[in-house]
């Protein structure tokens, strides 16, 4: 599986962690912790990307990096 960007923040009105991948529209998964946020998000990649290859559907390369990791030039 390709390497992919993952956030994960806390939600205080879920009360708990997301996890998100920007590349890969709509994939994000809900966690107690932030392990666990990871681990359910890892899941919704698998099964993201399963989809969209039975699906025909064209699989985006990591592209998003953070401003944090950007190099101003």
């Amino acid at each position: 599986m390709k390497n992919y960007h993952i956030n994960i923040f806390y939600s205080s009105e879920d009360e708990g962690y997301i996890a998100d991948i920007p590349d890969l529209k709509y994939c994000s998964a809900f966690g107690e912790t932030p392990e666990a946020a990871l681990h359910e998000v890892q899941i919704a990649k698998a099964a993201w990307l399963e989809s969209a290859k039975t699906e025909g559907k064209t699989i985006p390369e990591p592209k998003y990096r953070p401003a944090i990791y950007q190099v101003m030039t």
